[in-house]
């Protein structure tokens, strides 16, 4: 049950192509933002479609993945842990950040792929 207690999954869409940076002792790290939707019916029956951005961080081989593979606009499903940290901006403004930390990743389906 341990492994449930900070587990996030989502399906979404690349909202742009994977910041990628390699370090000195050769770890790679990947940055990039997923982009989910929620729809419902309001009071009137109108539908309505919620976006919601999402931070997501892969490391190692993932990341080496994420650079070779993904593309902005390509849905994939992710599999994480939520983190979050504060830090204090150039003014001294407290700023605080919410990412997934990605432990596993499934490309669905390629921008460039023709929808079914």
């Amino acid at each position: 049950m341990n492994t449930l207690r900070n587990k996030v999954q989502l399906i979404g869409n690349l909202g742009q192509n994977p910041e990628i940076r390699t370090f000195d002792n050769g770890k790679a790290m990947a940055r990039f933002s997923l982009a989910t939707k929620d729809s419902y019916a309001d009071a009137n029956g109108k539908k309505i479609t919620e976006t919601q951005w999402h931070n997501l961080v892969a490391w190692g081989n993932l990341a080496k993945i994420a650079e070779k593979y993904l593309i902005k606009g390509s849905e994939i499903a992710v599999e994480g842990k939520l983190t979050h940290r504060t830090y204090d901006d150039k003014d001294g403004k407290k700023c605080y950040y919410t990412e997934v930390v990605v432990s596993d990743l499934v490309m669905l389906r390629n921008k460039n792929s023709e929808e079914e």
